[in-house]
């Protein structure tokens, strides 16, 4: 299997210290404080022990994923999960975000190259977090406050404690654009065919709390907000 994405799928953070750290990837990893895709998997199928290829790049966008489909195809992997978009959107200006019709062509150019080069793999392409709801149950914690203003998503997160209409507007417009991305996301997934597999917006929904975040940025998930994220989505991708 391989995982594609960001730094969510990298497990950022979760090894004390502001890295990638593949052991503890809600898809990959085989830290056994993660439950991961890959450990379900190999509970019912060792022949997958130590195939698990996590090409995931942290900051990566939609524009990047291509090439780690790439790498894919090159593993000649039989299940590929999928998830992009927040860095599209975290951009220092709700002006800098990636326009959705941009979105969704680097997202249907990765999937084409999945579909040609692994036509019998499975895919799973999971939606984007709520990242609004970050600023929902955080702009009143002292520490999340004092975390965001060393730049983590700006145009989000700025002035996270101001309840201004030019910042909420701000924070709304962040919303609407990431309802776009999960709506391609859906979209490309189901133009692409049977072989992939769209969460439903499951991760979207999930109502995450603080202590699912790492305390360093109290932007990405901790190993049981990595958890989580395994649990929600490997029903989806195996139903």
């Amino acid at each position: 299997m391989a995982a594609l994405g960001d730094s969510v799928t990298s497990g950022f953070g979760t090894c004390l210290t502001l890295v990638k750290c593949h052991r503890n990837s809600w898809s990959t990893g085989d830290s056994a404080r993660v439950d991961s895709h890959y450990r379900r998997i190999k509970r019912d199928n060792e022949a997958i022990d130590d195939r698990a290829f996590n090409y995931s790049v942290p900051g990566a966008r939609a524009s990047g994923l291509t090439a780690q489909a790439r790498q894919a195809v090159q593993s000649k992997v039989e299940y590929v999960t999928v998830l992009i978009g927040a860095n599209d959107a975290c951009r220092a200006t709700v002006a800098d975000m990636t326009p959705v019709a941009s979105f969704r062509s680097s997202v249907d150019e990765a999937l084409a190259v999945l579909k040609k080069g692994l036509p019998k793999a499975r895919v799973l392409v999971v939606s984007i977090p709520d990242l609004n709801r970050l600023w929902q149950i955080g702009h009143q914690d002292e520490g999340a406050v004092k975390a965001w203003r060393k730049g983590v998503c700006p145009a989000l997160l700025a002035n996270a404690t101001s309840t201004a209409k030019a910042d909420a507007d701000r924070r709304a417009a962040v919303g609407k654009r990431v309802d776009g991305y999960n709506s391609q996301l859906a979209a490309a997934c189901k133009a692409y065919g049977k072989r992939c597999v769209y969460d439903g917006g499951a991760v979207h929904k999930f109502r995450f709390t603080l202590d699912m975040l790492n305390r360093l940025d109290y932007f990405h998930p901790d190993t049981e907000g990595q958890h989580k994220l395994a649990e929600v989505t490997f029903g989806r991708a195996f139903r």
